[in-house]
């Protein structure tokens, strides 16, 4: 109890780099999902080819490379820095969820009922209407669930920023390992232990999500 009781308030002061890192990563994240999905469905070839590279490359590296490339390599190989450690970390993940999250707006819209586009084409409206009206608010819903469970690996990423320095729970819970092994099994579980907690709302969320996803999305 008295290795708990020293390890729990030095990893509470992590929380709020922790949730922060999330909440940035996050809005950055689906706002890219969104956007990337959306151009992967263009009338322009330029666009989607660029988009479909992007979406290729983030999903096709490590992000942990990515972390890297953006924090140390890119100063270091073209003297371009990204800011301070929070903006590294804030990107990297964002961009790499991003990529894997606008499959899902694109499947999401692709499969919205076709009898949805022609309903709305015979009621003359642009496409650009056809999308914001008709199309992609129940694609929208269909996109709930694996937004959600995509918050929830979004968190359990951000444990990667103590890699460059930012101090979130598991930074404190290695300064803690490094200056005494034996209390290594100690931090180590109650870092599980809060990053469980911290889950915990998400968890909810997403099922609420899944929820609502059953609801307002026609069907053939």
């Amino acid at each position: 109890m008295s290795a708990i009781a020293e390890v729990f308030p030095v990893l509470l002061k992590g929380i709020q780099i922790t949730v922060i890192v999330l909440i940035l990563s996050a809005i950055l994240g689906y706002f890219i999902a969104i956007v990337a999905g959306l151009c992967r469905l263009s009338r322009f070839w330029i666009i989607r080819t660029f988009t479909g590279f992007y979406v290729e490359v983030f999903r096709g590296t490590s992000l942990i490379v990515q972390l890297f490339w953006l924090y140390y390599a890119l100063p270091m190989l073209f003297g371009f820095n990204v800011g301070s450690n929070l903006v590294a970390g804030v990107l990297a993940i964002s961009l790499n969820y991003g990529a894997y999250m606008s499959e899902i707006v694109r499947g999401s819209i692709v499969a919205v009922d076709k009898g949805q586009t022609e309903a709305s084409v015979a009621l003359n409206m642009t496409r650009f209407q056809r999308m914001r009206l008709v199309i992609f608010p129940q694609a929208f819903r269909m996109m709930l669930p694996e937004f959600g469970n995509y918050l929830i690996q979004m968190l359990k990423a951000t444990s990667l920023v103590s890699l460059i320095g930012m101090h979130d729970i598991l930074y404190h819970g290695n300064l803690i390992r490094s200056s005494n092994l034996s209390m290594a099994p100690t931090v180590y579980i109650l870092v599980l232990i809060f990053y469980f907690i911290i889950a915990l709302p998400f968890i909810f969320l997403a099922r609420k999500m899944e929820t609502v996803s059953k609801k307002g999305v026609a069907s053939s």
